[in-house]
């Protein structure tokens, strides 16, 4: 427990779950004020009570929807994602699109959305939950990979353009961390080529990691959290590989 954020106030999408969830907790956890935006309204709702926040439900594939969430934030966690695994040929355009709005147009959005008031308090923390895939590629992910791809570059103008402002950004890049989206992975895996679930986690999912664990939702937060602690005031325009050592084979 710190108390880091004393005062502050965070915005995190994605935030009723899996690595999100995590982050809520943790940065509550740091003495901050939390906005939960999701998509699934109880689970929202659960965890904005959880820790004394407030709830927003709101579909970030619909652009208009960023406009109905607040602006007055301090931090802002782009965390909210969804996978599809098909090869290019077969990857149904509407879904390429679908990820790319929700993944790279609402991160924009949102950042445009609370630059103008962490500018005006001389003090701003953006976290844009990348990932490995925002630095290497796999087959049959061509739109989570671009779009991580995508979020990266927008990261770094951000940085950029923030710096004079105090407001830093930068981008986290886990590898693959123990939430239902990897589960739903691991059982489709294990299906698909007739083996036991630790055979996919070692073999399949963690074969380019040297350390052939999955990480935990709250090992992410704790680094979240320290960006937007004092002390990360001069990181700025990064991506931190929290992969195991994925990203430097």
């Amino acid at each position: 427990m710190t108390s880091d954020l004393d005062g502050r106030t965070a915005l995190v999408t994605g935030g009723a779950g899996g690595i999100g969830l995590a982050c809520v907790r943790a940065l509550a956890a740091a003495g901050a004020k939390v906005h939960v935006v999701d998509i699934d309204e109880r689970r929202t709702e659960a965890a904005a009570a959880e820790v004394g926040g407030w709830a927003h439900v709101a579909d970030l594939t619909d652009p208009s929807s960023v406009a109905g969430l607040p602006a007055e934030v301090d931090v802002l966690v782009n965390n909210a994602g969804i996978q599809h695994v098909a090869p290019l040929e077969d990857f149904p355009p509407e879904v390429f699109t679908r990820i790319q709005t929700l993944m790279v147009t609402a991160p924009f959005l949102l950042i445009r959305h609370t630059l103008p008031a962490m500018y005006a308090r001389g003090w701003g923390r953006i976290v844009n939950m990348s990932s490995v895939h925002g630095l290497r590629a796999s087959a049959y992910k061509s739109a989570y990979v671009a779009a991580k791809h995508g979020l990266e570059g927008l990261s770094k103008v951000a940085a950029l353009e923030g710096a004079e402002h105090g407001v830093t950004s930068n981008c986290v890049n886990p590898g693959y961390v123990r939430t239902p989206l990897v589960d739903g992975q691991i059982d489709a895996q294990a299906a698909e080529h007739d083996i036991p679930r630790e055979d996919v986690v070692s073999e399949v999912l963690l074969k380019r990691a040297a350390i052939k664990k999955l990480i935990e939702p709250e090992d992410v937060a704790s680094l979240v959290v320290w960006l937007c602690s004092p002390h990360a005031g001069h990181i700025t325009g990064a991506s931190v590989p929290l992969d195991g050592g994925w990203t430097a084979a």
